[in-house]
């Protein structure tokens, strides 16, 4: 099988990969295919432009966008495929609820979890793609683990799920990582995340408390707020007022 034909099952499946092109250079018309695992086909002419383009294709794979790279004097493609992001959401809770419809109609995959089973329903999140009993180490494993297009956000204010939660997030490679809680409830869940090991620069990857300052107060107001900054976030924004923004509304496209 060809890389393109390859790719374009790649596309259709929903995997996560990039596709290299030569444009202009030594071997027009080359491809190469990069998986998400770091797999390739295919060669561009030289050992040399294979691991530079091979760079190339796992940032972009993982940005999500499709670019031209210039090498020396050889112009590349690069073209990207992957799933919708993944949001799991670590406590079985109303807000919960909201929070996945939201994801759900934005694009995302959401995903609940919860050790307790009596709450851990399937019935009671309709907009989530699976509802997993279980602690979140388990959890993480028959979720595929957690990758550099997954979001968390923990809302069980329930220290032993809450932080055994954020232990593995911490450690993993999540692009978002949340939490819900007062400041003082924020300051204990330090304390303890301090006590487990995790260090200061782990710590700041916590966002918390959760979510954009919209004075939000019912359930579907939270969610807006999460999504709000977990999307803000995965677009390297703040998610302020774009009355108030300077330069470029939107980034500018290939």
């Amino acid at each position: 099988m060809s890389e393109q034909a390859a790719f374009t099952d790649l596309a259709r499946s929903g995997g996560r990969g990039a596709l290299v092109t030569v444009l202009q250079g030594a071997r027009p018309g080359a491809k190469m295919l990069v998986l998400a695992d770091g797999t390739r086909t295919g060669t561009l002419g030289s050992d040399a432009l294979d691991n530079v383009a091979a760079g190339h294709a796992d940032e972009l794979m993982w940005s999500e966008r499709s670019e031209r790279v210039m090498e020396d004097d050889t112009m590349l493609f690069v073209d990207v495929t992957f799933p919708p992001p993944r949001l799991i959401v670590f406590g079985a809770v109303d807000f919960a609820a909201a929070l996945c419809r939201l994801a759900a109609a934005a694009g995302w995959r959401p995903f609940v979890v919860d050790p307790r089973a009596r709450f851990a329903q399937p019935a009671r999140f309709p907009d989530a793609e699976d509802v997993v009993a279980a602690w979140p180490e388990e959890a993480f494993q028959r979720l595929g683990g957690i990758d550099r297009a997954t979001a968390i956000a923990v809302l069980t204010h329930d220290p032993k799920l809450d932080d055994a939660a954020l232990v593995l997030a911490l450690r993993s490679n999540a692009a978002y990582i949340g939490a819900m809680g007062s400041r003082r409830a924020q300051e204990k869940r330090r304390e303890r995340l301090v006590a487990k090991g995790i260090d200061e620069a782990e710590l700041a990857r916590i966002a918390a408390p959760i979510g954009l300052d919209l004075g939000a107060l019912t359930a579907e107001e939270t969610a807006l707020s999460i999504m709000g900054e977990i999307v803000a976030l995965r677009n390297n924004r703040t998610g302020g007022r774009l009355a108030d923004a300077k330069g470029r509304i939107h980034e500018v496209g290939v």
